[in-house]
């Protein structure tokens, strides 16, 4: 082996012994505070949902600047997804997954919007426009009536169409043996 060859043999069998000799001292633990503001997600009973409160109105002038590009002017879909029609569809051999035929929790679409949306700058809505937005795609659904003023409340009291759609399949996710007592054995031996 040449000298070359040697030393780069030495040099990765220092940075692997390095590398496994304990905790690597770098990065810093984040606060409760970091935490708190990075676990934005809304789970169907609403208890996450932020204080706020928008109109239809309100979110169709934010749809028509934010989403219509993408969605549809009447959000029947475009680059991006149908938001609004295709109730009936399910059964049929051409579904249509919208917030109103498909999607169970109106919380759901709050949290999705608040994460993902608007594609090129997300998690840029102010709560505010989150409701009304909210409230306008639940409009155009026919969820909600004109003149609806969405908050928590109201996102969480929405009855969507398709919530008895779903249930909770409560089935193992795989078909081994959970591990408990048999995998100890067989590891030690």
């Amino acid at each position: 082996m040449d000298a070359s060859r040697l030393a780069v043999a030495i040099a990765c069998w220092t940075l692997t012994v390095t590398a496994h000799a304990g905790a690597y001292g770098i990065g810093t633990r984040p606060t409760d505070a970091q935490i708190a503001a990075w676990n934005i997600d809304v789970a169907p009973d609403g208890k996450a949902l932020p204080p706020g409160r928008g109109t239809v109105e309100q979110g169709h002038a934010i749809y028509d600047r934010q989403c219509a590009a993408c969605h549809g002017l009447d959000l029947q879909g475009g680059m991006g997804p149908a938001l609004a029609g295709g109730v009936g569809s399910l059964a049929s051999e051409k579904p249509l997954k919208t917030v109103g035929s498909y999607w169970p929790y109106a919380t759901t679409l709050f949290d999705y919007i608040r994460r993902t949306m608007p594609l090129a700058s997300p998690q840029t809505l102010s709560s505010d426009e989150l409701y009304a937005l909210v409230g306008y795609v639940l409009f155009r659904n026919g969820i909600v009536p004109a003149g609806t003023t969405v908050d928590a409340a109201q996102v969480v009291n929405v009855r969507m169409p398709n919530r008895e759609g779903f249930y909770l399949d409560d089935r193992p996710d795989t078909k081994e043996r959970p591990c408990d007592e048999h995998c100890l054995r067989a590891t030690k031996k």
